[in-house]
């Protein structure tokens, strides 16, 4: 015969909290922050519920585990508006693609040096790209000479992730930000 799917029972988020418990005893702190030192979790879930809050185990690897008593759903507030501020605050680092010829013109090599500048204050990668049409693929090394002047030019703010390497028809040099 065969047996229905029976899930899993549903995981809590975050801490255990007052009958989640379930030591014997346990160290308390009440809601002013003394500690009462340690007591059965029964003395501790009346206090809890005389002070009209929640008993919430702050340390369950300690022996005896630590609990104190607070507001569950302050608590559970207080992490998720810290958990959305370091959020808002973390960048996401992305690769910005530079595309150049073997045989590109200075003022146009200067313009894309400051692209290339301003990407690496940003903080973000940069992907180099030489792309070689026609008889530029004999001379492969206009477009290596082009990419260790790159090099040499971003040295003091750049390392060099990915040396240059030729796929096909482009040759590709990745830097990232020192």
């Amino acid at each position: 015969m065969r047996r229905p799917f029976k899930a899993a029972a549903p995981t809590k988020e975050g801490p255990r909290a007052n009958r989640d418990i379930r030591v014997p005893r346990v160290q308390l702190i009440d809601e002013s922050g003394a500690n009462r030192g340690e007591v059965s979790i029964n003395d501790a879930l009346s206090a809890a519920e005389e002070a009209g809050l929640d008993l919430v185990e702050i340390s369950p690897n300690a022996q005896p585990p630590v609990v104190k008593i607070l507001d569950l759903g302050k608590l559970k507030y207080a992490n998720q508006k810290k958990a959305a501020e370091a959020r808002k605050h973390q960048k996401t680092i992305e690769i910005k693609e530079i595309k150049m010829r073997p045989n590109i013109d200075s003022h146009d090599y200067e313009v894309k040096m400051k692209a290339v500048r301003r990407f690496f204050e940003e903080g973000d990668k940069v992907k180099l790209t030489l792309r070689f049409r026609g008889r530029e693929m004999a001379h492969m090394e206009l477009g290596m000479q082009l990419l260790n002047k790159v090099r040499e030019e971003t040295a003091t703010i750049a390392k060099v992730e990915a040396e240059p390497k030729l796929e096909g028809r482009q040759m590709m040099m990745v830097l990232a930000p020192r």
